[in-house]
């Protein structure tokens, strides 16, 4: 999007999904959905969150936690919206019927409101970065310089931890549940199950522009590490009152509360470091630690548990890497921002 532009790079996502969901409808193998749906869709969505993100960061510098936060949980908020549609529709005609007019549905949206998009001119944003209430960088920096820098990868190897933990709790918590025999108590007239997972839909939505609003204030590392122990520490509760439903499900809330700002500090704090204009490519090589932390949380947890034959050792295990990036966030992340941004003084 750097080099090619916001509107022509997005709705080329957007048509790609659609495209995908349309090819999706007609697959007769297992591979031609992976090349479908996983391939094309996956693909498209990335390009158009990622290019979002990175206009986010472009047309808000003077709030860019929140800004980033808020289009964070449009893309999370987003599955709510069409999740009972498309269940419905699915039941009703489905799935070949429900891919194809989903997918020319959300296409055609995609691309039109694609073309509404464009990065801001210097004058727009004057005031607003002149306005920033936190330090940012002096100058902007090409991916490959950023690359070469220890705190790139120190971000690198935090988000990753963090995708991996909150990842671990997604993607087995329905098994947790079961195993520890709560799944099916009811709680407010629902199953603990689906209620706790509504919560956590909703928290994992919420924190994204809350997390990033406080990071705008407090500052970037101040913001991870009150996250990320606050997370820390529901999953050790959790793990505390299994034998209670309410508070196990309430706990995994504030568990997905800690972990959905990832989504906003992570963007903005990379932005804040290395400078607006190759923004975007910036995060789509940061955004990269999502994607580690997806194929190691799930299988790790599920082969974690298949080789003890408990969850302890998961839990146990997301609970230190939440807790040791929070520790590097304040003591280590936050002293090397601070000397780049020294250096970057005294060199101008």
């Amino acid at each position: 999007m750097d080099r090619f532009g916001p509107k022509f790079l997005i709705a080329t996502g957007a048509a790609l999904t659609g495209l995908g969901f349309v090819l999706s409808a007609q697959a007769a193998t297992t591979w031609a959905l992976y090349i479908s749906y996983g391939g094309l869709c996956g693909f498209g969505t990335g390009i158009v969150y990622i290019g979002i993100i990175g206009l986010m960061v472009k047309w808000f510098p003077d709030r860019r936690g929140f800004a980033v936060g808020l289009a964070a949980a449009g893309y999370g908020f987003g599955a709510i919206v069409t999740t009972f549609p498309i269940d419905m529709m699915l039941k009703a005609f489905g799935h070949r019927p429900t891919l194809i007019i989903f997918g020319l549905l959300l296409g055609t949206v995609g691309v039109c409101a694609a073309l509404g998009l464009r990065a801001p001119r210097p004058d727009e944003i004057r005031l607003r970065a002149a306005s920033m209430p936190l330090v940012s960088a002096a100058q902007d920096y090409s991916p490959l310089q950023m690359l070469r820098t220890p705190i790139f990868w120190l971000m690198f190897a935090m988000m990753t931890m963090m995708s991996t933990g909150g990842l671990m709790v997604v993607s087995q918590f329905g098994p947790v549940m079961r195993d520890f025999g709560i799944a099916e108590v009811a709680i407010a007239g629902m199953a603990a199950l689906p209620f706790a997972l509504t919560l956590q839909r909703i928290a994992n939505g919420l924190t994204r522009p809350f997390f990033g609003w406080v990071s705008d204030n407090i500052g970037r590392e101040n913001t991870m590490f009150i996250a990320f122990a606050m997370e820390a520490v529901a999953v050790w509760v959790m793990l505390s009152t299994r034998d209670n439903p309410a508070l196990f499900a309430i706990m995994s809330g504030i568990v997905f509360f800690g972990w959905g700002e990832i989504f906003s500090l992570f963007p903005s704090t990379l932005t804040d470091t290395f400078g607006t204009k190759h923004a975007t490519t910036n995060f789509g090589f940061l955004y990269i630690a999502q994607g580690v932390g997806s194929v190691l949380g799930g299988p790790a947890a599920a082969m974690m548990h298949d080789a003890t034959g408990s969850w302890f050792p998961v839990f146990w295990l997301i609970i230190v890497l939440d807790g040791l990036t929070a520790i590097l966030a304040l003591f280590v992340l936050k002293p090397m921002r601070a000397s780049w941004f020294h250096q970057q003084r005294t060199k101008v």
